[in-house]
């Protein structure tokens, strides 16, 4: 038998079967205000890159723990919540069930040299001990 390990705060059984379906009805899973206190009182030290799909992104995008920071107070604040899904680290595991917003802002584009509006995803879990957040994923619209 496989044990299931789920790192995140809210646990209910995770989809087993192989293309079942992720998402988690309701939402978001994760109250903002605790996703905000989290993200202000540590100053980027209470996120963790938790895939390595978003390790390579952020460093991609050139952002660092305190840039990826106020993507997520911005998103949560801001942007727009798309739902909440399992999400698994590894072929095998850890599971972990994630809220998933939409942020559009305005960032300056040097090679256009201009402002552009710019589209983010970004996923993210809070672990377990509610003291931590796990960041699933953190890319552009194009990188989809």
């Amino acid at each position: 038998m496989v044990k299931t390990i789920i790192v995140s705060r809210y646990r209910t059984d995770p989809p087993f079967a192989e293309g079942a379906d992720r998402k988690i009805a309701g939402g978001p899973l994760y109250p903002v205000d605790e996703v905000l206190a989290l993200l202000k009182g540590a100053q980027g030290q209470a996120i963790n890159l938790w895939t390595r799909k978003c390790i390579l992104d952020a460093q991609k995008y050139g952002l660092d723990l305190q840039d990826l920071a106020v993507l997520l107070e911005e998103a949560v604040q801001h942007g727009r919540f798309r739902g909440s899904e399992w999400c698994v680290q590894k072929p095998r595991g850890p599971w972990a069930a994630c809220d998933a917003y939409q942020l559009f802002r305005s960032e300056w584009i040097a090679n256009a040299r201009r402002s552009m509006r710019v589209e983010y995803y970004l996923k993210f879990s809070m672990a377990q001990t509610g003291q931590l957040l796990l960041l699933v994923s953190c890319h552009l619209s194009e990188d989809r």
